[in-house]
């Protein structure tokens, strides 16, 4: 019998050996969470079969019923500019904005475009959390009502969320004396916070620009980073970190599913996750049905406001981001000529941000009001300035900085003509810039007409408020009035680009 016994005492050890390894395996269980965003949502309505409120609205439905273990995130822009925010300052769209289903709102930068009092009343009525980290009012105190940071559970998994909102919103709208703080500041400052309260992995939801939003992601214990305002679709992982952008207006719903593994107990108890991308198309849902039929109600009350004829186009015009932003353009001499003509200026200047219809009207097209008023939906007024010429020449470097990337500081351009080298440091690209036909000269003095944003100092364009003002926001007409009876005087317009600005 001792080859008996020997056996059982093998079988006994084999067995103890094995149970440790058999138990670990059992204590490991898997966590399924998805995350799902939209951003920078400016059009009520679908374009070309995509997009707008009762499409995402659905989307997002669609997804509630897939998992029980969702958060849909807004990284902001949702108020303004808008042909409706026109009227209504973002009213209608915090409106539709409730009825998403979010769970949790970032600022972005357009939220802030009619002014402190607007954005808090706007908030107000928000029936989701909102959140803005790097946010203080007037006195440096937190918004009542808006928080920094939110912790969701799922299934005993925590993660903690920081709200970032577009730290650069004092130079790109209108927000008065809040006041914001670094977003890497202040995530490197809340990731610590949010660990100790128990958040086994962190997300940031942020309005930044692309720069900004790679920064994040060095960021030392930042898991997730679900940002906007570029108006690009983007996903990212570095075996790290995770990023990702949505594009705009609805298109797309851009959810990362995550499979977190949870292994141990207390000190021992371990994370490891792993991010699976899926682009949802909204070219390919059904709108919600109650949506749509307010979605029409607001297109009926605009209608009659802004479809009123107002001229033809006999060439081609371009009002796509990565043309306005980027290089002359044929909408931008219009709107150009149209303030230089109101004032008879020496000079007039738009910034190519401030164009925003985003589309290409064919030669015939008829142009109504509401095309004006949707490729110039921020309310800017014309301003009438005298510069010398050396400050003119800086307010056109300023809108050169970036030539050969599409930002929203290039400047369209009236009676200048201008020759610039994209290689050159910024500050120093322009080689010959001429008011008529003759060179800018830096003691000369110049009437220039412009917008209410440039003439701030907003983008970079500081050297402006420096500028005798000559008639000024208080008296000046909306830009897209001035366009329209542009447009109205001649009928017909034939606007072409024409070597106003030529960048080797």
């Amino acid at each position: 019998m001792a080859w008996y016994r020997l056996y059982t005492v093998a079988c006994t050890v084999t067995l103890l050996l094995i149970l440790p390894t058999v138990s670990s395996l059992a204590e490991t269980r898997t966590v399924n969470v998805t995350l799902a965003l939209i951003c920078d949502i400016y059009e009520m309505t679908e374009q070309n079969g995509r997009g707008g409120y009762a499409r995402i609205a659905t989307a997002i439905k669609t997804e509630r019923a897939r998992t029980p273990n969702l958060i849909v995130a807004h990284a902001g822009d949702a108020l303004s500019p808008s042909l409706m925010s026109g009227f209504d300052q973002g009213k209608h769209a915090m409106d539709l904005t409730n009825q998403l289903d979010l769970d949790l709102f970032v600022p972005g930068n357009h939220e802030f475009d009619f002014g402190p009092e607007v954005f808090r009343e706007r908030m107000s009525e928000a029936r989701f959390p909102v959140l803005a980290a790097n946010l203080r009012d007037e006195l440096g105190k937190q918004f009542s009502g808006i928080d920094d940071t939110k912790l969701i559970e799922f299934e005993g998994v925590t993660l903690g969320i920081v709200g970032l909102t577009a730290e650069n919103s004092v130079s790109r709208s209108s927000p008065g004396n809040l006041q914001f703080r670094s977003s890497i500041e202040t995530i490197k400052e809340l990731i610590p916070k949010l660990r100790e309260q128990g958040a086994d992995l962190v997300l940031a939801v942020a309005h930044a620009p692309r720069r900004m939003d790679f920064r994040l992601t060095g960021v030392e214990g930042l898991d997730v980073l679900l940002s906007g305002d570029d108006h690009d679709l983007v996903v990212f992982y570095d075996g790290k970190t995770v990023m990702v952008e949505a594009k705009q207006d609805g298109e797309y719903l851009a959810t990362v599913d995550l499979k977190i593994d949870v292994s141990g107990e207390g000190e021992d108890r371990r994370i490891a996750w792993w991010p699976r991308f899926r682009i949802i198309d909204t070219a390919n849902v059904i709108p919600d049905a109650a949506i749509s039929r307010q979605v029409d109600e607001y297109q009926n009350i605009l209608s009659k406001e802004l479809d009123v004829v107002i001229g033809t186009t006999a060439t081609r015009i371009d009002s796509r981001k990565s043309v306005v932003r980027s290089q002359e353009a044929a909408i931008g001499n219009l709107i150009a000529d149209a303030l230089r003509s109101a004032f008879n200026a020496d000079v007039a200047l738009f910034n190519g941000g401030g164009i925003r219809g985003n589309r290409v009207y064919e030669p015939a097209t008829v142009l109504t009001y509401r095309d004006i008023r949707t490729e110039l939906p921020f309310g800017n007024k014309a301003v009438l300035l005298e510069m010398t010429g050396r400050q003119l020449l800086a307010v056109l470097e300023n809108g050169l900085w970036y030539a050969g990337k599409a930002k929203g500081r290039f400047l369209q351009v009236a009676g200048v003509k201008i020759e610039a080298d994209s290689s050159k440091v910024p500050g120093e690209k322009i080689v010959t810039a001429k008011v008529g036909e003759a060179d800018i000269d830096p003691d000369a003095i110049y009437t220039v007409a412009t917008n209410s944003f440039i003439a701030s100092g907003r983008e970079g364009f500081d050297v402006i408020k420096e500028s005798r003002i000559l008639r000024g926001i208080n008296d000046g007409d909306l830009v897209s009035n001035l366009v329209t009876n542009f447009i109205k005087s001649r009928g017909t317009i034939s606007p072409r680009v024409e070597g106003r600005i030529v960048i080797q």
